[in-house]
């Protein structure tokens, strides 16, 4: 009998010779501890898509409430480098008459007064301008009048025409024409040059 044989075993399941058969481990062991590690792997990584989906449409955890989407879309004001315009007070105007009719140049004076404008000459137009201004008017001022003088007051009265001269000074002339019937009501005229004082409001970039 062989030293491999157990005690009290013999005949056929005696073990001789010098080989003996070795013990592998079960093949569905591994298949199960495989399966399990796989099933880990997977619920993590789905529960980390899970909290990348909620970040994105919940910002990260931050709460979103209607209050702050309103003040994402209000309007921005846009700070512009351009001078403001001057005040009514800065301004001022001649008033010639360049029509047949006559007291044109002195009431349409006497209101720019009333409205804060600095009123200067007023009588009748030149001969270069006198019955030839078949509009409403013409505004005539010097090179930088354009910055501001004539944006002023031509919220006065609509349909005017710009010209410019050589003249130095800051005044600007209004030159009646055989259009004219009165001045602008004086409420649109300060809805305007209010208008002209702020900055221009634009959309915030959430609003898009």
């Amino acid at each position: 009998m062989s030293m491999l044989t157990p005690p009290g075993m013999g005949g056929k399941y005696r073990i001789t010779g010098d080989k003996y058969p070795r013990m592998r481990r079960s093949r569905s062991r591994r298949r199960i501890v495989f399966a399990v590690v796989a099933v880990v792997v997977a619920l993590g990584l789905a529960g980390w898509g899970t909290m990348q989906l909620i970040d994105a449409f919940t910002g990260g955890g931050k709460k979103t409430t209607a209050g702050d989407r309103a003040r994402d879309c209000e309007p921005v004001p846009v700070v512009s480098a351009a001078p403001l315009p001057p005040k009514p007070r800065q301004v001022t105007v001649n008033v010639y008459n360049a029509t047949p009719r006559s007291g044109l140049a002195k009431a349409a004076a006497d209101e720019l007064k009333k409205r804060g404008f600095t009123v200067g000459k007023v009588g009748n137009a030149t001969p270069e301008y006198d019955k030839k201004v078949h509009g409403t008017a013409v505004l005539v001022g010097g090179p930088t009048a354009h910055e501001g003088y004539f944006r002023v007051l031509g919220t006065q009265l609509a349909g005017t025409q710009l010209k410019t001269d050589t003249r130095s000074t800051a005044d600007v002339d209004l030159i009646i024409g055989t259009a004219f019937t009165t001045l602008s009501p004086k409420k649109d005229a300060d809805v305007a040059l209010a208008a002209m004082a702020e900055p221009a409001p634009a959309p915030s970039p959430s609003c898009r």
